[in-house]
């Protein structure tokens, strides 16, 4: 109440009209073939009803600085229910954020209103992060109510023009990444703007003004209020941005990895997660690169690894059964994550298969392995074995035998395995001896 009041009593005087550079296509690069046919008919019927239309944001970043954008989405001056009216295919969505998704074949183009700079009214929490925006405005109040200048560039498909309010292309030629407003206050507004100065930085090999980076390491303690699910999307995109490991380095040296994931930069001053963590990074950064498909649950599942391993350690040292325990460090770590990160159901069984499949890679003798190379989840949890080899956690002839046994052909299989006796293979559990029975050392069975 007292920062409204207080808002009311030093109102900011309106801003005055601001002329942007209009670009031409000979200075910002992008061919208007590498739009989308989705998100060009989106501006063109918008247009041809009477509105503006622009591509924005990220896509028109993206191909100034020579990268394939993954999505587009465009910014208009028509209100989500006028957009909804002129396509047959879309629905509105959002309560904090209302936009229309807009779906054209495979595509879905995401199209939202021009807003408003905020007012002494908009909801904010007590931190002043803003809990709903839905109040329409010009394009120049839309350009300053967005982060960074690299994201506030407009494309229009029809002219082949781009317009710029904050010199953001200026910026990326430039390599500076530079907030719009006062940090302090953007950051307050959205904590997570933090954590995207980070992947915008590493994935465009840009330097973080030092007014943008100076308040980050105080506010921090902000994504504390950022709801988990939304978090959670957050660091996925910044851990598969492609950049990973030059993320992960600027998370540590801006003071944003406590939290995100517990434990993280203790694991990470330990040498044989620290290599762990890195070689997952990377070979996550190689697959993205090479337009490899990556999976989500394998990568945290890599990043909570030597979590779950600690864990199960202590359980067996308390004299817990081995596969039991292994199950109840897997329940514990991924409780403790829930608490700032929503992973969601579908990704969590596949950490929990993918880390449940390690001990069974111990068994090279009997029917064992036969069954193991049948289970869907076999090539991430092998491509998980060999991780842990390189690191150096088991030797790297495990892993080898492994590949070696899958590429085999079946008869061959037969001869790779394992005597019962040899000490490499897995130790049977030994039942409880009766009295009566024979000798102690005898296996169970016999």
């Amino acid at each position: 109440m007292i920062r409204k009041l207080l808002r009311r009593v030093f109102r900011r005087e309106p801003a005055r009209p601001v002329e942007p550079a209009v670009i031409p296509p000979a200075q910002h690069g992008i061919q208007r073939e590498s739009i989308s046919p989705a998100a060009r008919r989106v501006c063109h019927v918008l247009q041809e009803a009477g509105f503006k239309a622009f591509v924005v944001g990220g896509a028109v970043r993206d191909l100034i600085a020579g990268i394939k954008p993954k999505d587009f989405d465009v910014a208009t001056d028509a209100t989500p229910e006028q957009v909804r009216e002129l396509f047959r295919r879309s629905r509105i969505i959002g309560r904090r954020f209302r936009i229309v998704h807009v779906m054209s074949g495979p595509e879905t183009i995401e199209v939202s209103t021009f807003r408003a700079s905020q007012n002494e009214d908009a909801q904010t929490d007590e931190h002043g992060r803003i809990l709903a925006d839905n109040v329409w405005g010009s394009q120049q109040e839309d350009a300053t109510r967005r982060d960074f200048t690299v994201n506030a560039l407009y494309y229009d498909p029809n002219a082949e023009t781009v317009v710029d309010y904050h010199h953001g292309v200026g910026d990326l030629h430039q390599k500076t990444l530079r907030m719009i407003g006062d940090p302090n206050v953007r950051y307050r507004e959205d904590p997570v703007r933090m954590l995207r100065a980070v992947r915008l930085a590493s994935k465009l090999g840009l330097i973080i003004d030092p007014v943008a980076r100076t308040p980050i390491r105080e506010l921090a303690q902000l994504l504390e209020n950022v709801p988990p699910a939304r978090l959670f999307d957050e660091m996925l995109k910044l851990l598969t941005s492609g950049h990973a490991v030059e993320c992960l380095r600027q998370l540590r040296e801006q003071g944003l990895h406590h939290g995100l994931l517990p434990l993280l930069d203790v694991i990470l001053e330990q040498p044989m997660g620290e290599r762990f963590v890195w070689l997952a990074l990377e070979n996550t950064d190689d697959r993205v690169r090479a337009g490899k498909p990556i999976s989500p649950g394998f990568l945290f599942a890599t990043l909570l690894w030597h979590e779950v391993l600690a864990d199960w350690d202590a359980r067996k040292a308390r004299g817990e059964a081995s596969q039991a325990a292994l199950f109840d460090a897997m329940s514990a770590v991924l409780d403790q994550q829930a608490e700032k990160l929503a992973i969601t159901r579908k990704i969590s069984a596949d950490i929990k298969e993918i880390w449940a499949l390690q001990p069974r890679f111990d068994r090279r003798s009997g029917k064992a392995p036969f069954r193991l190379i049948e289970q869907p989840r076999f090539r991430a949890g092998y491509d998980f074995l060999r991780l842990r080899a390189q690191s150096g956690e088991l030797p790297l002839e495990v892993a080898e035998w492994w590949d070696h046994f899958a590429d085999a052909e079946p008869e061959a299989r037969g001869e790779m395995l394992m005597s019962e006796s040899d000490p490499a293979t897995k130790k049977r559990r030994r039942r409880r001896r009766k009295p009566g029975a024979g000798p102690a050392d005898a296996p169970a069975g016999e």
